[in-house]
């Protein structure tokens, strides 16, 4: 069987394919329900220093293609989290998503919940929580001095994870980079909204939301790309992924772990799993290693060429 499991900023991953942030609440049971699904590791919902009530409802739009959503990052705090992952005891890492309105507000969330992760991620990319998110992580000096003041505050790896709403993606992950990031991840959801036709108002309670699902897929595909060419640090990719195939495509552009929300949301944990195996059959049956495919599409690397082009023999 081909080898699906990879060693990244000093944590193993069985496979590539994550839980991504925002789908799940934290108990033990969850995190357990998604490592028994197959998933290769598991971010939490993002947390932050005060508890944050979030938006109003409707927070929720489903549509064809995806999901517009405003949750607007509700959690308890920092305080309450830590008490919830208390005695969880997982195989696969758990990465914990932090955010906040400046630096220092990441720097004690890190300090205080070192205990409980494997790593965290740095939520600099919601589009629709005010004085979060992509408004403090759409500047590269304000990228830079998050990751700075985050990476002095724990031993844990660090990865930052980075908005699509803006010009120039692979900017700030140039100064993630030089803040210390041990990682990218990329990208969190397409600022969108959705009107009703029968009332003449927005849906959304918040007007605003995050677009997620398949649709968004090959803007976070060029994201990857485009961030794989800018900095040497190893890249997460998201993004619409619902299969084997999509966690390919990521890769191939330069990702080496992908996570799966979306589909998660609507499909239930066991989705992860499923892609995972299909990952796997991809790899077995071409004949191809997950090392190999990290990269592939930018041809820069002998090692990088294609597998797939068929051999002809020499006719006598």
């Amino acid at each position: 069987m081909p080898k699906t499991a990879q060693t990244l900023f000093g944590l193993r991953f069985r496979n590539p394919v994550l839980l991504a942030s925002g789908i799940l609440g934290i108990s033990p049971d969850l995190f357990r329900r998604m490592e028994n699904a197959g998933a290769g590791g598991i971010v939490t919902k993002s947390v932050s220093v005060a508890p944050k009530k979030g938006h109003a409802n409707p927070t929720i739009v489903e549509l064809p293609y995806g999901l517009i959503n405003a949750m607007g990052l509700p959690n308890a705090g920092w305080k309450d989290f830590s008490e919830e992952l208390e005695g969880i005891r997982l195989t696969i890492p758990l990465i914990i998503s932090l955010f906040g309105s400046r630096p220092k507000e990441f720097s004690i969330l890190a300090s205080n919940l070192e205990p409980y992760a494997d790593a965290f991620e740095l939520n600099l990319s919601c589009p629709h929580a005010a004085g979060f998110g992509a408004e403090v992580g759409s500047s590269s000096h304000s990228v830079r001095k998050i990751t700075e003041a985050t990476k002095a505050s724990t031993r844990k790896p660090v990865i930052v994870k980075l908005t699509p709403n803006t010009d120039n993606v692979s900017s700030l992950a140039k100064a993630a980079e030089v803040g210390g990031a041990d990682a990218i991840s990329a990208i969190n959801t397409l600022k969108a909204m959705a009107i009703d036709t029968d009332l003449g108002v927005p849906i959304l309670a918040n007007r605003f939301g995050g677009l997620s699902g398949p649709c968004i897929k090959p803007v976070g595909v060029r994201c990857i790309y485009e961030i794989s060419e800018a900095v040497k640090i190893p890249l997460i990719g998201m993004g619409g992924i619902e299969n084997g195939y999509d966690v390919v495509e990521y890769l191939m552009a330069g990702a080496s772990l992908v996570q799966v929300g979306t589909a998660v949301w609507k499909g239930g944990a066991e989705v992860l799993g499923r892609i995972a195996g299909e990952f796997e059959d991809f790899l077995s049956l071409r004949k191809v290693s997950l090392r190999r495919l990290v990269g592939m599409a930018h041809g820069k690397n002998a090692s990088f060429k294609n597998p797939f082009k068929p051999r002809h023999r020499k006719t006598p």
